[in-house]
């Protein structure tokens, strides 16, 4: 099936001199535990304007692709990146600098771990302070923009597998199946066990209202 994004803005930017476009996205601003992941990915040139191999045509945004096809795809992101970079923001950053400033400070942290710096950055939904590149915040990017689709899929698959980790550590509240999100499940299992030391303390950890 192919994606519903496209690589017309890298393009855009290519034509205008650019070089080096990379896609910036996190992943874990609504869950009730753990860190916030953020990725920033570039492509090489050639991959962005010849033509697409088929993996490329299925990016689309991480949310709307099954486990199992996130992997596939994150495999060949990582093996085709010209550059990556990966931020964290952790849980008590999240509750000192509440959700946004943390997810701004993890996707800051992304972009400065790339090796190989770009020069143009898509962002989904912000731009990003204080990083001196020129940027467009996307709004709902991940659905439109295949450089930053590709990030939320690098940066779900990884988080996912953090949380998977972290069930082993943590038994007992689902980790593996909800990845910490505001499931009912979960509300249980907070109302049964109480929070862990790796859950949001500025979110709410109560049992979840019936409608």
């Amino acid at each position: 099936m192919r994606g519903m994004t496209d690589f017309r803005m890298e393009r855009q930017l290519l034509n205008k001199g650019f070089h080096s476009i990379a896609g910036v996205d996190e992943v874990g601003r609504g869950a009730l535990f753990g860190p916030v992941v953020s990725v920033s990915v570039a492509f090489p040139q050639d991959l962005l304007t010849g033509s697409p191999s088929e993996w490329l045509k299925e990016i689309d945004d991480s949310k709307s692709l099954s486990p199992k096809k996130r992997y596939y795809l994150a495999k060949h992101i990582l093996f085709n990146a010209q550059s990556l970079g990966i931020g964290f923001a952790t849980h008590m950053e999240i509750d000192k600098l509440n959700i946004y400033k943390a997810s701004l400070t993890a996707m800051k942290r992304a972009v400065i771990n790339m090796p190989s710096k770009p020069d143009f950055l898509l962002i989904d939904g912000f731009q990003l302070n204080d990083v001196n590149y020129p940027q467009i915040g996307v709004l709902q990017g991940d659905r439109k923009c295949s450089v930053i689709a590709a990030a939320s899929i690098v940066a779900k698959v990884l988080r996912d597998e953090v949380m998977h980790r972290l069930d082993k550590v943590y038994p007992g509240y689902g980790l593996g199946q909800h990845k910490g999100y505001a499931t009912r499940s979960h509300y249980e299992s907070l109302e049964r066990l109480g929070p862990t030391a790796l859950h949001r303390r500025s979110f709410r950890l109560g049992k979840k209202k019936q409608n």
